[in-house]
């Protein structure tokens, strides 16, 4: 989940009072940064800041928080509805919008059972408000703790890691600084994968000059926001078989009618899905 959720005023007021108490007002979160850029109305002054200083640099470059939703969606109609996956973890979910990961499962099977994790506690607090059935939950926690996340008694309640399982990691490892070492955290995840189960990963991709412009922009304003290599992003995947076409432009994976069509920042990021053996 990420994007605007109605029924906040216009500076974000309307966040739920029992996140406000844990909100820091004084730092940007990427989730309400994502969620001013997609036109949600859960951010603040400070966020809507920070989402300019990468504006400023490549006006455009919004259209890639689009560009990861639509990726999002793709992948998990592809576990659901071809490969059969019927329990979803969406690690670094976001605030609340259309289209959410329960929601595109659900559409093809509404037993599929969905665990959200984010480590925003604005997230918990929408989540929570708009979760009410018992295929779906949210935890608060932080890929930086794999173990976390898949040792929390709420995941244990939805999911049966022994059982193939689908994981998203949507638009969060490039968040990562170098010494989080995020190749190091994808590993631990992967090794959580029962067989079967497939990873779902989009990043930013810096392989030409005005990507390390852009990279400055997030630093500056969001403080995180790494564009790397096609090889780094590929070693995400290691000990994994690619589902076809592989690790490519985000856009380019298997595009559906609501694909962007060769826009002028598509070429800045990629994404792919992998299976364990």
């Amino acid at each position: 989940m990420s994007g605007g959720h109605s029924g906040s005023g216009p500076d974000g007021q309307g966040a739920r009072s029992g996140a406000r108490r844990d909100l820091n007002f004084r730092r940007p979160s990427i989730a309400r940064v994502y969620d001013y850029v997609l036109g949600g109305r859960d951010h603040f002054e400070i966020d809507r800041k920070a989402a300019h200083s990468f504006l400023n640099v490549v006006p455009e470059a919004g259209q890639l928080a689009k560009d990861n939703r639509h990726f999002m969606r793709r992948s998990v109609r592809f576990m659901v509805a071809e490969a059969g996956i019927r329990q979803i973890i969406d690690i670094g979910s976001g605030l609340p919008t259309a289209g959410n990961v329960h929601q595109v499962a659900h559409e093809i099977d509404p037993s599929v059972r969905v665990v959200y994790v984010d480590n925003d506690p604005m997230v918990l607090a929408h989540a929570r408000a708009m979760l009410d059935d018992d295929t779906t939950t949210v935890i608060t926690s932080d890929l930086r703790t794999p173990e976390a996340i898949f040792d929390d008694p709420e995941t244990h309640k939805l999911i049966d890691t022994n059982q193939p399982f689908g994981v998203l990691i949507a638009g969060i490892l490039h968040h990562l600084s170098d010494e989080d070492d995020p190749a190091g955290i994808a590993a631990e995840v992967k090794d959580r994968l029962s067989p079967g189960s497939y990873l779902a990963i989009c990043n930013f991709l810096g392989e030409e000059p005005r990507a390390r412009e852009l990279e400055r922009g997030f630093l500056d304003g969001l403080g995180s926001g790494r564009f790397r290599t096609w090889d780094e992003n590929r070693a995400y995947f290691d000990g994994l078989e690619m589902v076809p076409p592989g690790l490519v432009h985000a856009n380019k994976w298997r595009p559906d009618e609501d694909t962007a069509k060769d826009h002028s920042v598509e070429t800045l990021y990629v994404g792919g899905v992998g299976r364990k053996p």
